[in-house]
């Protein structure tokens, strides 16, 4: 089988730091690979596979800004389109703007719907429902206007997390700076537990760091920046808890899963997918309120930290995640009428 992985060109695949998409991409090329898969990534120039690469820019347009992130894009997406007939599957992780070319080629494509920007978007995925198959990250973020033919979970490579039953005693804030997701909250949060909250992450936001973050910055909270993947499992592993206040309804949320698969338990907001990954108070606590969240950080320790491993290694390792798409790729090849036969 030859499998073509379309991943975002905003950052390299894997990302440096901050890249989800970029991320889960690479998770599902490399892990295909190992199960002797013919895989070409369709990346930025500097990615990294142990497959094949195509790329038409050397470096994302978040990281070389002198590129024009749509003419980029464009560039990217007819790259693959253009040689679509050299693979039995595309699996699309760069959202709608790929679905254009669908009805134009013969390869069958699976759009992984990582999230929408907007509910503007939508109706580009509705025209093609009939032969978009596509794949939802949680059952949460799904659009009832939308066909899809699967959940997938997704899935992080578990040789990347190291196990840790012996934490620090502070808390942690693991993501972009972003209303969204709740930094501020966060430091609230983390005052009235009287805990130490190291902040990890990119600011997205300028404005909202400035006026709402940078001015509580002190000994107590403390911003260390964005944490690549040499600071990540070391950062999650000593953490007492995770704080995860989103206030939004988040389609997966990535570093929850990785703090799982650290031991480290999660307090976060009970919106989006969180019911999906949180199994509340057995792997953290699900809660509506900073002051809910409060009274959970006082009640942390009765989470048992092997329990937080075992159920992210079950449901959101990287194995899991490329096995399920397998499946769904010789069930899509099982029935396209014009696809190429299945080979392996």
């Amino acid at each position: 089988m030859k499998v073509a992985v379309l991943s975002p060109v905003a950052w390299r695949t894997p990302p440096r730091h901050y890249g989800p998409w970029e991320q889960v991409a690479s998770n599902i090329a490399e892990g295909l690979i190992k199960l002797g898969i013919d895989v070409t990534l369709f990346a930025t120039g500097d990615s990294i596979t142990a497959g094949k690469l195509s790329a038409v820019c050397a470096a994302g347009y978040e990281e070389d800004r002198s590129q024009d992130a749509k003419v980029l894009e464009c560039l990217h997406i007819s790259n693959l389109m253009e040689k679509a007939s050299d693979f039995d599957i595309i699996h699309n992780n760069f959202d709608f703007l790929p679905l254009t070319y669908t009805g134009l080629i013969k390869t069958p494509v699976i759009t992984t719907i990582h999230g929408f920007s907007s509910s503007r978007i939508i109706p580009v995925f509705k025209k093609y429902n009939a032969i978009g198959k596509y794949v939802s990250i949680s059952n949460a973020d799904r659009s009832p206007e939308l066909d899809y033919i699967a959940t997938v979970y997704n899935g992080l490579d578990t040789d990347d997390f190291k196990f840790n039953d012996r934490p620090d005693d502070y808390l942690l804030y693991f993501g972009r700076i972003h209303p969204d997701k709740g930094t501020a909250e966060a430091i609230e949060i983390a005052k009235k537990s009287k805990r130490k909250l190291l902040i990890a992450g990119i600011i997205q936001d300028e404005n909202y760091f400035k006026e709402k973050i940078e001015s509580q910055l002190s000994a107590q909270i403390e911003y260390i920046g964005p944490a690549g993947p040499e600071k990540r499992n070391e950062l999650l592993g000593k953490a007492f808890a995770l704080l995860h206040p989103i206030n939004f309804n988040e389609p997966f949320g990535m570093s929850v899963a990785e703090a799982l698969l650290c031991g480290t338990p999660v307090i976060a907001f009970n919106k989006g997918s969180m019911p999906e990954l949180i199994k509340d108070k057995q792997t953290g606590f699900l809660v509506n309120t900073i002051d809910e969240a409060v009274e959970a950080v006082n009640q942390i320790k009765t989470i048992k930290r092997r329990d937080c491993f075992n159920w992210a290694f079950s449901q959101f390792s990287s194995d899991k995640m490329v096995n399920d798409y397998l499946k769904l790729y010789r069930r899509v090849l099982n029935t396209w009428s014009n696809s190429s036969p299945l080979l392996h």
